[in-house]
């Protein structure tokens, strides 16, 4: 018996009869778009990368005999899989309850009236190989807990049905119209108990950029007009999985005073931590206080206690306008994806590191106050109660040369999760990960 022979004995010994499938087909997705981390490091993170012994190679999906076939990513539950060498990842990575279960990369689709649609390419985990796959089908994806489902939006935004994939045969098993919901869906994501999804709706495209709304924008690339969304959100359905029925409520866009006009946000909804509650992400610039320079070396430090506000509006499932649960007021998605742990007795906080050096911090849910600093640039998601994936800057690279990694609390070490992505934007090689538990 050749090695490859004994390793797949091996696992099928190990899985047979012991591994049972997901008992759920939904759940949230930790992964809201990425935005390019625009701190002023200029160097390379000064502190030394650690790497530690983990599993070698990507398991694939088993046949168990009888049963059903095995999920990779549940084979694989407790592994610490790494690809240090892949950007974009071709096989699976994980750590703890945590894994990559896609990503995607985001090009400008440039339009006849010089507007521009900004297309999602998503790479989609198969089940069965253990490995990313495209699947250009989809203008939009949420992956389910136990990454054996995902909905997704077929490529003409506004959509007005949401499709349940099954990531193992790649096949849609069924189609959940979402007729009347004030115009059609841009966006889905799952409640964390799996029965649920909250579809965000929109009259328009919501990833068009309009040419007649331009402005004048300074980034990496210079100075131009460049055109700006025009947001068309209408408000939010909750979609049954089960039986497929949903209830639509209107919320149009927020507005932000500031800037001496007013600004929409139209971002998406999400699911609070416990999915009694959804919010928006949302600048309220006469509570948010944000303070700098707090470790003296010019970079942003924690939320001031007392006066942050969570950068949300929550409301109930009918779409009025509640207060922040209490421990969900420091969560701001935006710096810090990763929200509340799983055991809800901490929260992670913002970048944390200056001009010289990356570092995030972990705070208190009650108080705001910081009770952790770690490596890394961004939290993106909690692998369990003391670990984090994080985006932080590969060695020799810029700040937007970034890659996967997990820091743990109370450690200096950084294990590498994956290989370092290009800095430019809507570049093949610039992709953004959608985390999944597994």
């Amino acid at each position: 018996m050749n090695v490859e022979e004994l390793v797949r004995a091996s696992l099928r010994e190990q899985a047979a009869g012991t591994v049972s499938p997901p008992s759920d087909f939904a759940g949230r997705i930790l992964t809201a778009r990425r935005r390019r981390t625009r701190r002023t490091v200029t160097g390379v993170a000064a502190a030394t990368v650690l790497v530690v012994a983990v599993a070698v190679g990507v398991p694939v999906a088993l046949d168990s005999g009888d049963g059903p076939t095995q999920l990779a990513s549940e084979v694989s539950r407790g592994e610490t899989l790494t690809q240090v060498d892949q950007s974009p990842p071709r096989d699976l990575i994980a750590a703890g309850d945590q894994a990559l279960a896609a990503y995607f990369t985001i090009r400008k689709v440039e339009q006849p009236n010089r507007d521009q649609i900004m297309t999602r390419t998503y790479s989609l985990l198969d089940q069965r190989t253990g490995k990313y796959e495209v699947d250009a089908r989809w203008a939009y994806v949420a992956v389910a807990p136990g990454m054996r489902t995902a909905a997704v939006l077929e490529r003409q935004l506004p959509a007005t049905r949401i499709g349940v994939l099954d990531l193992l045969t790649k096949k849609v098993t069924r189609w959940i119209p979402v007729e009347g919901a004030g115009g059609g869906v841009g966006a889905v994501e799952f409640s964390p108990d799996g029965k649920r999804l909250i579809a965000t709706t929109y009259d328009r495209n919501p990833d068009r950029l309009s040419w007649s709304k331009r402005i004048e924008v300074t980034d990496a690339d210079g100075s131009a007009m460049r055109p700006q969304p025009v947001y068309s959100r209408t408000g939010f359905a909750i979609v049954d999985v089960g039986t497929g029925d949903s209830d639509w409520h209107e919320v149009p866009p927020h507005r932000i005073p500031g800037m001496g006009r007013d600004v929409e946000s139209g971002e998406r909804f999400h699911f609070n931590s416990d999915g009694t509650l959804v919010y928006e992400p949302a600048v309220i610039a006469e509570d948010v206080s944000l303070i700098g320079g707090g470790d003296g070396d010019g970079g942003m430090s924690a939320y001031e206690p007392g006066k942050a506000d969570p950068g949300r509006i929550f409301r109930d499932l009918r779409g009025r306008k509640v207060p922040a649960p209490p421990k969900e007021r420091y969560v701001d998605l935006k710096l810090a994806p990763a929200g509340l742990s799983p055991n809800g007795e901490l929260v992670a906080g913002p970048f944390a590191g200056g001009g010289r050096t990356t570092a995030t911090e972990v705070l208190d849910p009650k108080t705001g106050e910081r009770v952790a600093k770690l490596k890394g640039q961004e939290l993106l998601a909690w692998a369990d109660d003391k670990r984090l994936i994080a985006w932080d800057i590969a060695a020799g690279g810029n700040e937007f040369e970034n890659r996967l990694v997990l820091v743990t609390i109370g450690s200096d070490r950084v294990v590498p999760l994956s290989g370092a992505r290009t800095p430019k934007d809507y570049a093949p090689g610039r992709w953004e990960p959608v985390l999944a538990r597994r």
